[in-house]
């Protein structure tokens, strides 16, 4: 089966193919850098790395691009209330944003470029549309002609006529049609500005995702992505300017991811209903989050709630465990080839092994990653029911190939960069910190009761025990130590 993704622009699934044999550009749009980074940040930063892990996973050479707009109304507004100019405003967005992505292992793209540094290429290509006519100046501001480009709306699906007759006009707006978007602002007192022919200025914001696109990738390249929310009217709007230009198809596919919703709301700053990456992170492990946020096809809604959370984190617990169990078997010397494996080593690393190629399949259908994690899970209970088994047995370094090729896969989706070992450890500390309790008081108390046993005490050694799941801290005795989790 081939890489068929969802093509935005003609509403289905088209076979993925690239411009240029065995080699991927892909563009999405990155954050306005006025705030801390959101789930909904969090959700499309996810998406668009995972999209660019399994390029490279299936051997493609991927030149990924995400902007940053480091100049924007929000900006200059925060700017003027810290009395800082927008520059420091910017960096520390940028720098807060990098670290918020460092922590959710998303992989730093091929380029990051800012918008203040290709303002030239934004004047070049607004004195291009002006010169095919399909852009104009009043007094200062150039705006894109949406009339003079018939296939405004294609992207969205929407008619520019309804539009324009459902459309509530303002006398006082110098625009010839309600839907014309500006391609250049003519600065106000105290706003940064840029020299350019029609005076002093500042680039409209979706003049600098066409800038910045074809700058690196090209006049047309492979993927351009971004959220749901951005398909009308920015990305219709890249369309329009981009291609009114160049006279070429600016993607040959568009993907978009679905919103994050808080009770059945779309999660925005604008309705406050949004929460930071790093405040969910103080309660989460990084990788629950990208588990919570992949559970779901990248074009569904996600609902956002404590308990979703809570699941993705028993979920992951479940990766970890199976994983911490196998790396915990001493196996045998390595086998010297196949005829030294027994019958049921055969049979069972035959049916792991499939794990690799139903991965994807489940990812070359429009990269779904919810069938993908299925799969994984579908891995751990097998691996489970084989460390249980005393009755036909699987050797150690059998099992040991299996947890390889969980963690092979599960790298693709940006899973098991810890150890299992660091893993469970910080997962039981975070859980302990919420119940206010402390590794250290735990331990003390595992410790008085080893020696309760010892003594055979074992009134006040089950007293412990109860004291203890009391709090939420379970106990696991084993041959050589016992150990404790919070489920």
């Amino acid at each position: 089966m081939s890489l068929r993704v969802y093509n935005t622009q003609s509403r289905k699934k088209e076979e993925f193919v690239p411009l240029r044999e065995g080699k991927a550009g892909l563009y999405a749009c990155g954050i306005t850098a006025y705030d801390f980074c959101h789930i909904g940040h969090a959700r499309s930063a996810v998406v668009f790395d995972v999209i660019t892990r399994y390029l490279r996973y299936c051997g493609y050479e991927v030149t990924y691009v995400k902007n940053f707009t480091d100049v924007d109304d929000k900006i200059i507004d925060r700017a003027r209330r810290e009395k800082k100019g927008i520059a420091e405003i910017a960096e520390r967005f940028i720098t807060e944003h990098d670290r918020d992505m460092a922590a959710l292992n998303v992989s730093p793209p091929t380029q990051s470029p800012r918008a203040t540094a290709h303002i030239d290429g934004m004047i070049d290509l607004v004195r291009t549309l002006i010169a095919k006519g399909l852009a104009y100046e009043m007094g200062g501001d150039v705006y894109f002609a949406v009339e003079k480009f018939p296939s405004y709306g294609k992207l969205s699906g929407r008619n520019l006529q309804d539009m324009m007759a459902g459309a509530r006009i303002d006398v006082n707006d110098r625009k010839r049609n309600p839907y014309d978007f500006a391609l250049w602002k003519a600065s106000k007192e105290g706003e940064p500005f840029w020299e350019s022919p029609w005076g002093r200025g500042r680039p409209g914001w979706h003049l600098e995702c066409s800038v910045m696109s074809q700058h690196y990738l090209g006049p047309a390249f492979d993927i351009h992505g971004g959220g749901e929310d951005l398909i009308f009217p920015h990305h219709e709007n890249e369309v329009a300017q981009s291609e009114g230009a160049t006279g070429v198809p600016l993607a040959r596919y568009w993907i978009h991811n679905g919103f994050v919703r808080v009770n059945d709301e779309k999660m925005s700053k604008s309705l406050g209903n949004f929460f930071t990456i790093r405040d969910v992170l103080k309660q989460y492990h990084p990788e629950v989050l990208r588990l919570f946020l992949l559970q779901s096809h990248y074009r569904s809604p996600v609902d956002f709630s404590d308990a979703a959370l809570a699941e993705s984190r028993q979920g992951l617990n479940r990766f970890y465990a199976v994983l911490d169990a196998i790396e915990a078997l001493n196996p045998d010397a390595p086998p010297d080839g196949e005829a030294t494996l027994s019958a049921r080593d055969r049979e069972w690393i035959a049916q792991i092994e499939t794990l690799p190629e139903r991965f994807r399949e489940a990812m070359d259908d429009d990269f779904n990653t919810a069938r993908a994690i299925g799969y994984l899970f579908d891995a751990v209970r097998l691996i489970n029911t084989a460390l249980a088994s005393r009755k036909e047995p699987v050797s150690p370094e059998v099992l040991k190939r299996s947890g390889q090729i969980l963690k092979e896969v599960g790298s693709v989706l940006g899973f098991f960069r810890e150890s299992s070992e660091t893993y469970l450890r910080l997962d039981r500390e975070r859980e302990a910190a919420k119940r206010g309790l402390f590794p250290a008081e735990i331990e003390a108390r595992i410790a008085e009761r080893r020696a309760a046993r010892e003594a055979k005490a074992w009134q006040e050694a089950d007293a412990i025990r109860k004291e203890l799941a009391d709090r939420g801290v379970i106990l696991q005795d084993g041959p050589a130590a016992t150990t404790w989790s919070i489920p």
